[in-house]
Protein backbone atom coordinates (compact mmCIF):
# COMPACT_ATOMS: atom_id res chain seq x y z
CA UNK A 1 0.00 0.00 0.00
CA UNK A 2 1.49 3.35 -1.01
CA UNK A 3 0.44 6.98 -1.52
CA UNK A 4 1.50 8.95 -4.59
CA UNK A 5 0.99 12.59 -5.46
CA UNK A 6 -0.87 13.11 -8.71
CA UNK A 7 0.31 15.64 -11.28
CA UNK A 8 -2.11 18.11 -9.76
CA UNK A 9 -0.78 17.42 -6.29
CA UNK A 10 2.81 17.85 -7.43
CA UNK A 11 1.87 21.16 -9.06
CA UNK A 12 0.27 22.32 -5.79
CA UNK A 13 3.40 21.46 -3.82
CA UNK A 14 5.74 23.10 -6.34
CA UNK A 15 3.62 26.23 -6.52
CA UNK A 16 3.27 26.34 -2.74
CA UNK A 17 7.00 26.09 -2.13
CA UNK A 18 7.68 28.76 -4.75
CA UNK A 19 5.12 31.17 -3.27
CA UNK A 20 6.30 30.54 0.27
CA UNK A 21 9.92 31.28 -0.64
CA UNK A 22 8.93 34.38 -2.61
CA UNK A 23 6.76 35.59 0.24
CA UNK A 24 9.54 35.13 2.75
CA UNK A 25 12.08 36.80 0.48
CA UNK A 26 9.89 39.77 -0.38
CA UNK A 27 8.36 40.07 3.05
CA UNK A 28 4.77 39.45 1.93
CA UNK A 29 3.09 37.45 4.68
CA UNK A 30 -0.10 36.79 2.70
CA UNK A 31 1.84 35.24 -0.18
CA UNK A 32 3.70 33.07 2.32
CA UNK A 33 0.42 31.90 3.82
CA UNK A 34 -0.97 31.00 0.39
CA UNK A 35 2.20 29.02 -0.33
CA UNK A 36 1.94 27.12 2.96
CA UNK A 37 -1.72 26.40 2.23
CA UNK A 38 -0.90 24.99 -1.20
CA UNK A 39 1.75 22.70 0.32
CA UNK A 40 -0.56 21.61 3.14
CA UNK A 41 -3.51 20.71 0.90
CA UNK A 42 -1.92 17.56 -0.63
CA UNK A 43 -0.76 16.45 2.82
CA UNK A 44 -4.26 16.84 4.25
CA UNK A 45 -5.74 15.08 1.22
CA UNK A 46 -3.33 12.16 1.70
CA UNK A 47 -4.31 11.91 5.37
CA UNK A 48 -8.01 11.89 4.51
CA UNK A 49 -7.44 9.31 1.77
CA UNK A 50 -5.85 6.97 4.31
CA UNK A 51 -9.11 6.98 6.25
CA UNK A 52 -10.93 5.67 3.18
CA UNK A 53 -10.11 2.05 3.86
CA UNK A 54 -11.55 -0.32 1.25
CA UNK A 55 -12.25 -3.64 2.98
CA UNK A 56 -13.00 -5.82 -0.03
CA UNK A 57 -13.56 -9.54 -0.31
CA UNK A 58 -12.57 -11.00 -3.69
CA UNK A 59 -13.51 -14.31 -5.29
CA UNK A 60 -12.80 -15.64 -8.78
CA UNK A 61 -14.59 -18.21 -10.89
CA UNK A 62 -13.15 -19.66 -14.11
CA UNK A 63 -15.30 -20.99 -16.97
CA UNK A 64 -14.43 -23.56 -18.17
CA UNK A 65 -12.55 -24.76 -15.07
CA UNK A 66 -9.89 -26.52 -17.20
CA UNK A 67 -8.33 -24.77 -20.18
CA UNK A 68 -5.82 -25.82 -22.81
CA UNK A 69 -3.31 -23.81 -24.81
CA UNK A 70 -5.00 -21.16 -27.01
CA UNK A 71 -8.40 -22.00 -25.52
CA UNK A 72 -10.38 -18.93 -24.34
CA UNK A 73 -11.80 -18.79 -20.85
CA UNK A 74 -13.85 -16.31 -18.86
CA UNK A 75 -12.91 -15.16 -15.37
CA UNK A 76 -15.68 -13.78 -13.17
CA UNK A 77 -14.39 -11.56 -10.36
CA UNK A 78 -16.81 -11.05 -7.47
CA UNK A 79 -15.99 -8.10 -5.20
CA UNK A 80 -17.92 -7.51 -1.97
CA UNK A 81 -17.66 -4.63 0.49
CA UNK A 82 -16.78 -6.44 3.71
CA UNK A 83 -16.32 -3.23 5.69
CA UNK A 84 -18.73 -1.30 7.88
CA UNK A 85 -18.71 1.88 5.80
CA UNK A 86 -19.64 2.76 2.27
CA UNK A 87 -16.77 2.17 -0.13
CA UNK A 88 -15.63 4.97 -2.45
CA UNK A 89 -15.44 4.85 -6.23
CA UNK A 90 -12.56 2.54 -7.10
CA UNK A 91 -10.36 2.13 -10.16
CA UNK A 92 -9.30 -1.52 -10.19
CA UNK A 93 -6.74 -3.46 -12.20
CA UNK A 94 -6.54 -7.25 -12.16
CA UNK A 95 -2.92 -8.34 -11.85
CA UNK A 96 -2.30 -11.44 -13.93
CA UNK A 97 0.57 -13.10 -15.76
CA UNK A 98 1.11 -11.43 -19.11
CA UNK A 99 0.88 -14.73 -21.01
CA UNK A 100 -2.84 -14.69 -20.17
CA UNK A 101 -3.46 -11.41 -21.99
CA UNK A 102 -3.81 -7.73 -21.15
CA UNK A 103 -4.49 -6.78 -17.56
CA UNK A 104 -8.13 -5.67 -17.36
CA UNK A 105 -9.09 -2.37 -15.73
CA UNK A 106 -12.55 -1.44 -14.55
CA UNK A 107 -14.41 0.97 -12.30
CA UNK A 108 -16.21 -0.22 -9.20
CA UNK A 109 -18.99 2.07 -8.06
CA UNK A 110 -19.58 2.89 -4.43
CA UNK A 111 -20.89 -0.10 -2.46
CA UNK A 112 -22.81 -0.24 0.78
CA UNK A 113 -21.65 -2.73 3.45
CA UNK A 114 -22.38 -6.25 2.23
CA UNK A 115 -23.04 -5.11 -1.32
CA UNK A 116 -21.10 -6.68 -4.18
CA UNK A 117 -20.18 -6.29 -7.83
CA UNK A 118 -19.24 -8.77 -10.55
CA UNK A 119 -16.88 -8.18 -13.45
CA UNK A 120 -16.04 -10.59 -16.29
CA UNK A 121 -12.95 -10.64 -18.47
CA UNK A 122 -11.43 -13.09 -20.94
CA UNK A 123 -8.07 -14.83 -20.84
CA UNK A 124 -6.17 -16.94 -23.35
CA UNK A 125 -2.67 -18.36 -23.07
CA UNK A 126 -0.36 -19.62 -25.80
CA UNK A 127 1.88 -21.21 -23.14
CA UNK A 128 0.97 -24.13 -20.92
CA UNK A 129 1.76 -24.05 -17.21
CA UNK A 130 0.48 -22.68 -13.93
CA UNK A 131 -0.34 -18.97 -14.13
CA UNK A 132 -1.54 -16.44 -11.56
CA UNK A 133 -4.77 -14.48 -11.47
CA UNK A 134 -4.70 -11.55 -9.05
CA UNK A 135 -4.43 -9.86 -6.71
CA UNK A 136 -6.58 -6.82 -7.44
CA UNK A 137 -4.71 -3.53 -7.57
CA UNK A 138 -7.05 -0.84 -6.23
CA UNK A 139 -6.52 2.86 -6.90
CA UNK A 140 -8.10 5.41 -4.52
CA UNK A 141 -8.18 9.15 -5.17
CA UNK A 142 -9.08 11.93 -2.80
CA UNK A 143 -11.92 14.30 -3.61
CA UNK A 144 -9.53 16.98 -4.93
CA UNK A 145 -7.50 14.64 -7.12
CA UNK A 146 -4.26 15.55 -5.35
CA UNK A 147 -3.17 12.09 -4.16
CA UNK A 148 -3.59 8.53 -5.33
CA UNK A 149 -3.44 5.56 -3.02
CA UNK A 150 -2.51 2.14 -4.41
CA UNK A 151 -3.34 -1.06 -2.56
CA UNK A 152 -3.56 -4.76 -3.35
CA UNK A 153 -6.65 -6.51 -2.04
CA UNK A 154 -7.56 -10.15 -1.99
CA UNK A 155 -5.23 -13.01 -2.72
CA UNK A 156 -4.43 -14.67 -6.00
CA UNK A 157 -5.76 -17.73 -7.76
CA UNK A 158 -4.03 -20.03 -10.20
CA UNK A 159 -5.14 -21.32 -13.56
CA UNK A 160 -3.51 -24.43 -14.98
CA UNK A 161 -3.18 -24.22 -18.75
CA UNK A 162 -3.03 -27.76 -20.11
CA UNK A 163 -0.95 -28.75 -23.13
CA UNK A 164 -2.67 -28.86 -26.49
CA UNK A 165 -4.24 -32.25 -27.24
CA UNK A 166 -4.65 -33.20 -30.89
CA UNK A 167 -7.22 -35.87 -31.82
CA UNK A 168 -5.41 -38.93 -33.14
CA UNK A 169 -6.39 -41.73 -35.47
CA UNK A 170 -4.37 -44.55 -36.96
CA UNK A 171 -3.91 -48.28 -36.66
CA UNK A 172 -5.92 -50.12 -34.06
CA UNK A 173 -3.50 -50.83 -31.21
CA UNK A 174 -4.64 -54.30 -30.37
CA UNK A 175 -3.49 -57.88 -30.56
CA UNK A 176 -0.34 -59.65 -29.48
CA UNK A 177 2.12 -58.36 -26.94
CA UNK A 178 0.19 -55.48 -25.48
CA UNK A 179 0.06 -56.77 -21.92
CA UNK A 180 -2.56 -56.38 -19.22
CA UNK A 181 -2.81 -54.21 -16.15
CA UNK A 182 -2.70 -55.94 -12.77
CA UNK A 183 -1.28 -59.13 -11.28
CA UNK A 184 -3.56 -61.69 -12.91
CA UNK A 185 -3.29 -61.67 -16.74
CA UNK A 186 -6.54 -61.61 -18.71
CA UNK A 187 -8.54 -61.33 -15.47
CA UNK A 188 -8.32 -57.66 -14.57
CA UNK A 189 -11.31 -55.38 -14.76
CA UNK A 190 -11.25 -51.86 -16.08
CA UNK A 191 -11.15 -50.60 -12.50
CA UNK A 192 -8.23 -52.78 -11.55
CA UNK A 193 -10.04 -55.42 -9.47
CA UNK A 194 -9.27 -59.07 -10.10
CA UNK A 195 -12.06 -61.05 -11.72
CA UNK A 196 -12.67 -64.66 -10.74
CA UNK A 197 -14.28 -66.82 -13.41
CA UNK A 198 -15.81 -68.97 -10.62
CA UNK A 199 -16.81 -67.72 -7.17
CA UNK A 200 -19.01 -68.65 -4.22
CA UNK A 201 -22.77 -68.27 -4.48
CA UNK A 202 -24.27 -65.07 -3.07
CA UNK A 203 -27.88 -64.30 -2.25
CA UNK A 204 -29.62 -63.03 -5.36
CA UNK A 205 -27.34 -64.79 -7.86
CA UNK A 206 -29.04 -66.36 -10.86
CA UNK A 207 -29.40 -70.10 -10.19
CA UNK A 208 -28.75 -70.76 -13.86
CA UNK A 209 -25.15 -69.63 -13.31
CA UNK A 210 -24.37 -72.36 -10.76
CA UNK A 211 -21.24 -74.27 -11.78
CA UNK A 212 -22.04 -77.84 -10.73
CA UNK A 213 -18.58 -79.41 -11.20
CA UNK A 214 -17.00 -76.76 -8.98
CA UNK A 215 -19.85 -77.12 -6.48
CA UNK A 216 -19.25 -80.87 -6.28
CA UNK A 217 -15.52 -80.37 -5.88
CA UNK A 218 -15.70 -77.74 -3.11
CA UNK A 219 -18.89 -78.76 -1.36
CA UNK A 220 -20.20 -75.17 -1.57
CA UNK A 221 -22.43 -73.59 -4.17
CA UNK A 222 -20.23 -71.98 -6.84
CA UNK A 223 -21.38 -69.72 -9.68
CA UNK A 224 -19.85 -68.63 -12.97
CA UNK A 225 -18.83 -65.00 -13.23
CA UNK A 226 -18.41 -63.43 -16.62
CA UNK A 227 -14.97 -61.98 -17.08
CA UNK A 228 -14.83 -58.29 -17.72
CA UNK A 229 -12.45 -57.06 -20.40
CA UNK A 230 -8.85 -56.79 -19.32
CA UNK A 231 -7.11 -53.45 -19.49
CA UNK A 232 -4.01 -53.18 -21.62
CA UNK A 233 -0.88 -51.42 -20.45
CA UNK A 234 1.07 -48.62 -22.15
CA UNK A 235 4.24 -46.88 -20.98
CA UNK A 236 4.69 -43.31 -22.25
CA UNK A 237 8.16 -41.72 -21.96
CA UNK A 238 8.97 -37.99 -22.34
CA UNK A 239 12.59 -36.93 -22.95
CA UNK A 240 13.25 -33.90 -20.68
CA UNK A 241 16.94 -33.16 -21.42
CA UNK A 242 17.39 -29.42 -21.79
CA UNK A 243 20.66 -29.81 -23.72
CA UNK A 244 18.99 -32.13 -26.23
CA UNK A 245 16.10 -29.85 -27.16
CA UNK A 246 16.18 -26.73 -29.30
CA UNK A 247 14.10 -23.59 -29.60
CA UNK A 248 12.17 -21.61 -27.03
CA UNK A 249 8.57 -20.96 -26.16
CA UNK A 250 5.71 -22.60 -28.00
CA UNK A 251 7.88 -23.38 -31.04
CA UNK A 252 10.51 -25.40 -29.19
CA UNK A 253 11.11 -29.10 -29.68
CA UNK A 254 10.28 -29.76 -26.02
CA UNK A 255 6.86 -28.14 -26.36
CA UNK A 256 6.20 -30.29 -29.43
CA UNK A 257 7.19 -33.34 -27.39
CA UNK A 258 4.84 -32.38 -24.55
CA UNK A 259 1.98 -31.89 -27.02
CA UNK A 260 2.72 -35.27 -28.58
CA UNK A 261 2.83 -37.07 -25.23
CA UNK A 262 -0.43 -35.41 -24.10
CA UNK A 263 -2.18 -36.33 -27.36
CA UNK A 264 -1.00 -39.95 -27.28
CA UNK A 265 -1.90 -40.25 -23.60
CA UNK A 266 -5.49 -39.16 -24.17
CA UNK A 267 -5.77 -41.33 -27.29
CA UNK A 268 -4.54 -44.47 -25.53
CA UNK A 269 -6.67 -43.84 -22.44
CA UNK A 270 -9.76 -43.53 -24.62
CA UNK A 271 -8.75 -46.80 -26.32
CA UNK A 272 -8.84 -48.58 -22.96
CA UNK A 273 -5.15 -48.58 -22.06
CA UNK A 274 -3.81 -48.13 -18.55
CA UNK A 275 -1.19 -45.50 -19.33
CA UNK A 276 1.95 -45.17 -17.19
CA UNK A 277 3.31 -41.66 -17.75
CA UNK A 278 7.09 -41.51 -17.28
CA UNK A 279 8.25 -37.92 -16.92
CA UNK A 280 10.22 -35.90 -14.38
CA UNK A 281 6.96 -34.84 -12.75
CA UNK A 282 5.52 -38.36 -12.43
CA UNK A 283 8.67 -40.04 -11.10
CA UNK A 284 9.72 -39.99 -7.45
CA UNK A 285 12.68 -41.76 -5.84
CA UNK A 286 13.37 -43.77 -8.96
CA UNK A 287 9.83 -45.12 -9.30
CA UNK A 288 6.93 -44.18 -11.54
CA UNK A 289 4.05 -42.86 -9.45
CA UNK A 290 0.57 -44.05 -10.25
CA UNK A 291 -1.42 -41.28 -11.92
CA UNK A 292 -5.11 -41.82 -11.08
CA UNK A 293 -6.66 -40.56 -14.31
CA UNK A 294 -6.11 -38.69 -17.55
CA UNK A 295 -6.89 -35.30 -16.02
CA UNK A 296 -4.21 -35.78 -13.37
CA UNK A 297 -1.70 -36.82 -16.04
CA UNK A 298 -2.47 -33.71 -18.11
CA UNK A 299 -2.00 -31.58 -15.00
CA UNK A 300 1.49 -33.05 -14.62
CA UNK A 301 2.29 -32.40 -18.27
CA UNK A 302 1.07 -28.82 -17.89
CA UNK A 303 3.98 -28.26 -15.51
CA UNK A 304 6.55 -30.37 -17.37
CA UNK A 305 10.01 -28.80 -17.34
CA UNK A 306 13.34 -29.66 -18.89
CA UNK A 307 16.14 -31.13 -16.76
CA UNK A 308 19.76 -32.21 -16.87
CA UNK A 309 21.38 -34.79 -19.11
CA UNK A 310 21.11 -37.46 -16.41
CA UNK A 311 17.35 -37.01 -16.15
CA UNK A 312 16.58 -39.35 -19.05
CA UNK A 313 18.73 -42.10 -17.53
CA UNK A 314 16.68 -41.92 -14.32
CA UNK A 315 13.42 -42.03 -16.25
CA UNK A 316 14.49 -45.03 -18.33
CA UNK A 317 15.51 -46.86 -15.17
CA UNK A 318 12.12 -46.11 -13.59
CA UNK A 319 10.27 -47.11 -16.78
CA UNK A 320 11.81 -50.60 -16.77
CA UNK A 321 9.44 -51.72 -13.99
CA UNK A 322 6.12 -51.12 -15.81
CA UNK A 323 7.66 -51.93 -19.21
CA UNK A 324 9.02 -55.28 -17.99
CA UNK A 325 5.47 -56.58 -17.60
CA UNK A 326 4.85 -56.26 -21.31
CA UNK A 327 2.64 -53.88 -23.19
CA UNK A 328 2.98 -50.92 -25.49
CA UNK A 329 5.95 -48.56 -25.04
CA UNK A 330 5.85 -45.10 -26.62
CA UNK A 331 8.86 -42.77 -26.42
CA UNK A 332 9.23 -39.18 -27.64
CA UNK A 333 12.96 -38.42 -27.87
CA UNK A 334 15.37 -35.72 -28.97
CA UNK A 335 18.13 -36.70 -31.39
CA UNK A 336 21.07 -36.52 -29.00
CA UNK A 337 23.31 -39.08 -27.26
CA UNK A 338 23.56 -42.51 -28.84
CA UNK A 339 23.90 -44.24 -25.46
CA UNK A 340 20.63 -42.71 -24.24
CA UNK A 341 18.86 -44.04 -27.33
CA UNK A 342 20.26 -47.51 -26.64
CA UNK A 343 18.89 -47.38 -23.11
CA UNK A 344 15.47 -46.38 -24.38
CA UNK A 345 15.60 -49.21 -26.92
CA UNK A 346 16.02 -51.70 -24.06
CA UNK A 347 12.56 -50.83 -22.70
CA UNK A 348 10.77 -52.86 -25.35
CA UNK A 349 10.27 -56.44 -24.17
CA UNK A 350 10.25 -59.42 -26.56
CA UNK A 351 6.79 -59.80 -28.05
CA UNK A 352 5.70 -56.27 -27.09
CA UNK A 353 5.36 -53.18 -29.27
CA UNK A 354 7.62 -50.13 -29.17
CA UNK A 355 6.77 -46.83 -30.88
CA UNK A 356 9.35 -44.04 -31.03
CA UNK A 357 9.21 -40.45 -32.22
CA UNK A 358 12.69 -39.01 -32.78
CA UNK A 359 12.68 -35.22 -33.04
CA UNK A 360 14.99 -33.60 -35.56
CA UNK A 361 15.80 -30.81 -33.13
CA UNK A 362 18.02 -28.88 -35.58
CA UNK A 363 14.86 -27.76 -37.39
CA UNK A 364 13.26 -26.27 -34.28
CA UNK A 365 13.77 -22.76 -32.99
CA UNK A 366 14.24 -19.43 -34.72
CA UNK A 367 14.26 -20.11 -38.45
CA UNK A 368 15.32 -16.51 -39.17
CA UNK A 369 18.52 -16.88 -37.17
CA UNK A 370 19.71 -19.51 -39.61
CA UNK A 371 22.24 -20.93 -37.16
CA UNK A 372 20.31 -23.97 -36.06
CA UNK A 373 18.05 -24.61 -39.02
CA UNK A 374 18.83 -26.42 -42.22
CA UNK A 375 17.89 -25.18 -45.66
CA UNK A 376 15.37 -27.98 -46.04
CA UNK A 377 13.47 -28.40 -42.74
CA UNK A 378 11.23 -31.04 -44.26
CA UNK A 379 13.99 -33.65 -44.59
CA UNK A 380 15.21 -35.53 -41.51
CA UNK A 381 18.67 -34.80 -40.14
CA UNK A 382 21.47 -37.36 -40.07
CA UNK A 383 21.37 -37.78 -36.29
CA UNK A 384 17.61 -38.23 -36.16
CA UNK A 385 17.71 -40.77 -38.98
CA UNK A 386 20.58 -42.69 -37.38
CA UNK A 387 18.85 -42.91 -34.00
CA UNK A 388 15.56 -43.95 -35.60
CA UNK A 389 17.44 -46.71 -37.44
CA UNK A 390 18.96 -47.88 -34.15
CA UNK A 391 15.51 -48.20 -32.65
CA UNK A 392 14.18 -50.05 -35.69
CA UNK A 393 17.03 -52.55 -35.45
CA UNK A 394 16.00 -53.10 -31.81
CA UNK A 395 12.48 -53.96 -32.96
CA UNK A 396 10.82 -50.57 -32.56
CA UNK A 397 8.61 -48.71 -35.01
CA UNK A 398 10.27 -45.29 -35.29
CA UNK A 399 9.74 -42.08 -37.25
CA UNK A 400 11.77 -38.88 -37.45
CA UNK A 401 9.96 -35.58 -37.03
CA UNK A 402 11.19 -32.15 -38.21
CA UNK A 403 9.61 -28.90 -37.07
CA UNK A 404 6.22 -27.99 -38.47
CA UNK A 405 4.71 -31.48 -38.38
CA UNK A 406 1.32 -32.15 -36.81
CA UNK A 407 1.15 -34.78 -34.09
CA UNK A 408 -1.86 -36.40 -35.76
CA UNK A 409 0.04 -36.93 -39.00
CA UNK A 410 3.08 -38.33 -37.21
CA UNK A 411 0.93 -40.77 -35.23
CA UNK A 412 -0.86 -41.85 -38.40
CA UNK A 413 2.48 -42.62 -40.07
CA UNK A 414 3.85 -44.35 -36.99
CA UNK A 415 0.88 -46.64 -36.37
CA UNK A 416 0.62 -47.50 -40.07
CA UNK A 417 3.97 -49.26 -39.91
CA UNK A 418 2.79 -52.65 -38.86
CA UNK A 419 1.23 -51.71 -35.55
CA UNK A 420 -2.36 -52.50 -36.47
CA UNK A 421 -3.96 -55.62 -35.08
CA UNK A 422 -2.18 -58.70 -36.27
Amino acid sequence: MRDVLTTRGQAFVAAGITLALCGLGLGFVDITRVGVLLVALPLVAAFLARRQHAALQVERHLVPPRVSVDEPATVTVSVENAGERRSPLLLVEERLDYVLGDRPRFLLGAMQPGEGRQVDYAIRSHLRGRHRLGPLAVQLRDAFGLTTRFAEVGGYDEVVVLPRVEPLAGGRLAGQGLGQEGETPHMVALHGEDDQSIREYRDGDDLRRIHWPATARTGDLMVRQEDRPARRRAVLLLDPRVAAHRGSGAGSSFEWAVTAVASVLVHLAEAGFAVHLVSSESTRDGAVEVVPDTDAALDLLAEARTGGDGELDLLVHAAHVPASQGGLVVAVLADRDEEAVRQVASLRQPGSTGLAVVLDTATFGDRDAGSASRADPGSPGDDATAYADMLRIAGWHAVTVPAGQRVAGVWQALTARGVAAR
